[in-house]
């Protein structure tokens, strides 16, 4: 597993062969990755991968040539604290698929109140830069994956 972080241009991953840091352009998700040192195959993060600030979250859900499943959530919240186990779960299970990413609602501060995040967690579903499905309250992972189907068709 390479560790992976977000910039405003695109998923930073290090390389597991050498360690180079790559960027995966947001726009450039569905093409496979490889290390611009070494030539590796990279992979897309198989967890969910946190946003930093608005700047990021715009950038990500804009751009994306992948679905993006953003986790709205807070350090205080416990249903917040019993879905995290679960969304590790479907991003292993959507690798290449969909980005998972989370969004604090108490770092970030225009994201939450653009999309009327009312209550956490709160689940936003979205592709080609516009929200197309939402879900609040904690869920296992099967239910959350169903909720992935139902909205994005599968490649």
């Amino acid at each position: 597993m390479t560790a992976t972080s977000l910039d405003q241009h695109g998923l930073v991953v290090s390389c597991p062969g050498c360690g180079q840091l790559n960027r995966i352009r947001y726009e450039r998700l569905l093409d496979p990755p490889r290390c611009a040192k070494c030539g590796t195959a990279l992979s897309l993060p198989s967890t969910p991968v946190e946003i930093g600030d608005d700047a990021q979250f715009d950038a990500l859900t804009a751009n994306a040539a992948l679905p993006v499943l953003v986790d709205f959530w807070a350090e205080w919240c416990g249903p917040c604290k019993m879905v995290a186990p679960e969304l590790v779960k479907v991003a292993a299970a959507g690798v290449g698929r969909w980005i998972l990413a989370k969004a604090n609602t108490e770092v970030l501060s225009r994201a939450p109140q653009r999309y009327r995040i009312m209550s956490i967690p709160t689940l936003v579903l979205f592709q080609g830069g516009r929200e197309i499905a939402r879900q609040s309250g904690a869920q296992p992972a099967g239910a959350i994956l169903q909720f992935i189907g139902s909205n994005v068709p599968d490649r």
